[in-house]
C-alpha cells in the first residue's frame, strides 16, 4: 500500500489573470466535523475548472459553499472568505438570493419544475417582475440556444418539461440557470445520471458556455475532467492537494497521490 505525505501541496497561482472567484481560508463544519480545511483557491474567468477526488473528499461541499448552498443544511457552518467582484459573499449581510443570480447552480440530477419548458426558463425572471412577453421570448430562445436545446424543443415550448429525456432535462436546467445571466455556473456532477450520448451533449454545451461564463464542475469521471476542463483540482479528506492546468494534472502531476488517483490506482 502506498503511503502519501498529505502535507505536500501543489497549487497553481494565477498571475496577470482575470479572476471570477476566490476563496481564502475556507472551512466548512457539519457540527463538530470539519469537512473543508482552510482552502485557498482562485478561478480564472471564462474557464472550466474540474474538482475531482474520492467520495467524501469534500469537493461537492466546497462547490456548494461557493454560492452558499450550505446555508440550507442544518448544523453547517462556513468560515473564511469567498471573494466575488470585490465583495466577500460569505458575510451575513449579503443578499443570498441576489448573489445566486450571479453564481448559478446545476445539480446532479435533472430537476425541472413541473411547468412547461417555457415556464421553467421564465420562472425566475417573472418572479423578479419581468412580464414583457417580447423580453421573455428572447431570453427563452437565447438560453435554450446556449444550452444546445433550442432546435429540439422550439416547437414544444408550452409542453411539460417533465416529458423531456434525462439529457434534455439537464440541458433545460442549464438553460434555466443561465436565463438570469449569471457570471459563474456551478455544476455538481451534472452528467452522472445520464447516458453516454447525453453526457457528451452536456460536455459540448459546457465548452460552448465558457465563452460567456466561468464554469466550476464536480465530477467523478476522470475522462470528463480531462476532456472538458482547463484546470483540475484534486481534493482529499477536505483539503485541496493539487491544482493545476488539466493537461499537467493528467499527464505529469506534481504529486504521487494525484498521479495515482487520476490513473485509478487509488480512491
Amino acid at each position: 500500500m502506498t503511503t502519501y505525505n498529505w502535507n505536500d501541496k501543489h497549487i497553481i497561482t494565477f498571475k496577470d489573470k482575470d479572476l471570477a472567484l476566490e476563496t481564502k481560508d475556507l472551512h466548512v463544519f457539519y457540527g463538530a466535523k470539519e469537512s473543508i480545511k482552510g482552502v485557498d483557491m482562485s478561478f480564472e474567468k471564462n474557464s472550466i475548472t474540474a474538482l475531482i477526488g474520492p467520495s467524501g473528499s469534500g469537493k461537492s461541499t466546497f462547490l456548494r459553499s461557493l454560492n452558499r448552498m450550505n446555508d440550507t443544511i442544518d448544523l453547517a457552518r462556513v468560515t473564511g472568505e469567498i471573494w466575488y467582484k470585490g465583495i466577500d459573499i460569505n458575510r451575513p449581510e449579503v443578499n443570498v438570493y441576489e448573489m445566486r443570480k450571479q453564481i448559478g447552480m446545476v445539480f446532479q440530477r435533472p430537476n425541472p419544475f413541473a411547468k412547461s419548458i417555457y415556464g421553467n426558463i421564465t420562472f425566475a425572471l417573472e418572479r423578479s417582475g419581468i412580464k414583457d412577453k417580447a423580453i421573455l421570448d428572447e431570453v427563452v430562445e437565447t438560453s435554450l440556444k446556449q444550452a444546445a436545446l433550442w432546435n429540439q424543443v422550439k416547437d414544444d415550448l408550452h409542453k411539460s418539461a417533465l416529458a423531456l429525456s434525462g439529457g434534455q432535462q439537464q440541458r433545460l436546467c442549464i438553460a434555466r440557470a443561465i436565463a438570469v445571466k449569471p457570471d459563474i455556473l456551478l455544476m455538481d456532477e451534472p452528467a452522472s445520471a445520464l447516458d453516454p450520448i447525453s453526457t457528451m451533449q452536456v460536455e459540448e454545451t459546457m465548452l460552448e458556455l465558457k465563452k460567456d461564463y466561468t464554469i466550476i464542475i464536480v465530477t467523478h469521471n476522470m475522462q470528463q475532467a480531462a476532456r472538458s476542463s482547463d484546470y483540475t483540482a484534486f481534493f482529499y479528506n477536505g483539503d485541496l492537494i493539487e491544482y493545476d492546468e488539466t493537461r499537467k494534472v493528467f499527464q505529469n502531476a506534481s504529486l504521487a497521490s494525484t498521479r495515482d488517483y487520476v490513473s485509478g490506482r487509488f480512491g
